[in-house]
C-alpha cells in the first residue's frame, strides 16, 4: 500500500474540483438570490446575505480541511443549497439565474455525494498507516435520512425569512425547530460517515457502530480469502443490509462479532462466524488496495 503521506496528499489535492464548484455555486447563488429579493426589505436582504456568507464559509472550511466530520457537514450543506436554489427560483429569481443556481447546486451535490469524494475525505483524517473505505448506508436508513433532511432544510430556510419579515412567533417556533433538528440530525448523519472498512498492516477492521456494538478486527494471517460476494453465499451479513455489491471476507477459523443493540437484544448479540459480508462504496478500489 502507498504511504500515509502520499494518500493524504492525494486526498487533499483530489478535492480541488469540488472547491472550484463550490465557489461557482456561490456566484450563481448571489445572482439568483439577489434577483429574487431585489425589491424586498433591507432586513430580508441582509438576513439572506449573512446566512449565505455563513453557509459558504463553512463549506470552504470543510473543503480546505477535509475530514470525516467535514464530509458530513459538506453533504448537509449541499442538500441545503439545493433546497435554497429551488426556493430562490420559485421565489422570483430571473429564470436564467435560477436555472444556473439549481444546476450548479445539483452538480455540486452529485460530486460531494459520490463514493470517490467520500473516500478522499475520510482518508484525509485517517490515523497512521491505515486505508479507510466508506461503507454504503443500510437501505432502511435512506427514507428517514431524506425525510429528516427535508424537515431540517425547510426549518433552516424558513425561520430567518419569517424573523426578517417580523413574523416573530412563527419565526421563533421555526428557529427553535431548526436548532433542535440540527442538534438531532448532525450526529445521526455523522454516524453513517463513520462507517468504514479499514486496511491496516495487521489486517482488516470493520468500524461500524450502526451494525456492530464493537469494532471487528481480523488479523491478516487469519484471512483465508477476500472477494466479491457470490449470490447465495451463507456468509454473515454485516452490511446493514445495504444494496449493491458486497465484499465477502472468509476466515481460517471461527471468530465472534458483537451486533449492535436492538429492542429485541438491548445488550447486543454475539454472532459466531467464519465469513462475513461488508459493503464498501468502492469495492473494486478496496480489492485493489488489498493486493
Amino acid at each position: 500500500m502507498r504511504s500515509p503521506s502520499s494518500r493524504l496528499l492525494t486526498a487533499v489535492s483530489a478535492l480541488w474540483p469540488a472547491r472550484l464548484m463550490w465557489v461557482a455555486t456561490a456566484v450563481a447563488a448571489m445572482w439568483s438570490i439577489g434577483g429574487a429579493v431585489d425589491a424586498r426589505s433591507s432586513a430580508l436582504r441582509w438576513t439572506l446575505a449573512a446566512g449565505g456568507w455563513g453557509v459558504w464559509g463553512l463549506g470552504i472550511v470543510t473543503l480546505v480541511v477535509p475530514s470525516a466530520l467535514g464530509l458530513t457537514l459538506v453533504r448537509m450543506l449541499s442538500a441545503l443549497t439545493c433546497a435554497v436554489s429551488a426556493v430562490s427560483w420559485v421565489g422570483g429569481a430571473p429564470s436564467g439565474a435560477g436555472i444556473v443556481f439549481v444546476l450548479g447546486a445539483l452538480l455540486f451535490a452529485t460530486v460531494v455525494f459520490s463514493a470517490a469524494f467520500g473516500q478522499q475525505c475520510v482518508q484525509a483524517s485517517a490515523y497512521g498507516d491505515e486505508h479507510r473505505f466508506l461503507l454504503r448506508p443500510p437501505a432502511a436508513f435512506l427514507v428517514p435520512v431524506v425525510v429528516s433532511g427535508v424537515i431540517w432544510s425547510a426549518a433552516l430556510i424558513t425561520a430567518p425569512l419569517l424573523l426578517a419579515s417580523r413574523q416573530w412567533v412563527a419565526g421563533a417556533v421555526l428557529a427553535a425547530l431548526a436548532i433542535l433538528a440540527t442538534w438531532l440530525v448532525v450526529p445521526r448523519f455523522h454516524v453513517l460517515t463513520r462507517r468504514w472498512l479499514v486496511l491496516v498492516p495487521a489486517g482488516i477492521v470493520v468500524h461500524d457502530h450502526v451494525v456492530l456494538a464493537e469494532t471487528l478486527m481480523v488479523s491478516r494471517r487469519d484471512v483465508a480469502a477476500v472477494q466479491l460476494a457470490l449470490a447465495g453465499t451463507e456468509a454473515a451479513d454485516l452490511t446493514g443490509p445495504a444494496a449493491g455489491h458486497a465484499i465477502e471476507v472468509a476466515l481460517k477459523a471461527m471468530t465472534t462479532a458483537t451486533l449492535a443493540p436492538t429492542r429485541a437484544a438491548p445488550r447486543g448479540r454475539a454472532l459466531h462466524l467464519q465469513s462475513f459480508l461488508v459493503a464498501p462504496t468502492r469495492p473494486g478500489a478496496f480489492l485493489s488496495a488489498l493486493k
